[in-house]
């Protein structure tokens, strides 16, 4: 080979490993898992420390607020399964009992804790069949 192919074949190669190495690192930091309370709580050992987009409904009465701090402990459930979780900050106006949420943050031996700003509460379906003013198609 001539001195020219190989500076080529080296630089090519760095270059190749410094993006194999970017992307994963990105990934790593990035990766998210969304999973469903019941999933998890088969196997909690498996997803501790893991970051999780965590899908349940809010336990009714299970909603726990020290309102100086606006620190939350509630459970959510999914199936049968329920996790405690924890949380600080401003909840949205459709958090309640029963409320169907996706918490982000991560599972530790105490429960579910949640990161800032991440607690989504789905809104409830505005037409219900059957009812008084719903759409029908």
């Amino acid at each position: 080979m001539k001195p020219k192919h190989i500076k080529i074949a080296v630089t090519a190669a760095v270059l190749a490993l410094a993006l194999g190495g970017l992307f994963y690192s990105t990934l790593a930091e990035g990766t998210e898992y969304y999973v469903h309370v019941d999933e998890v709580m088969t196997d909690p050992a498996a997803w501790q420390g893991k970051r999780l987009q965590l899908h349940g409904f809010v336990v009714d009465k299970s909603i726990f607020v020290k309102p100086q701090t606006l620190e939350y402990v509630f459970q959510i459930q999914n199936k049968g399964s329920v996790v405690r979780a924890s949380y600080t900050g401003i909840v949205p106006d459709t958090f309640k009992d029963g409320s169907e949420v996706v918490l982000k943050g991560n599972l530790g031996p105490n429960g579910f804790a949640v990161e800032p700003n991440g607690v989504m509460a789905k809104c409830p379906s505005k037409y219900v069949e059957g009812q008084p003013g719903a759409s029908r198609k």
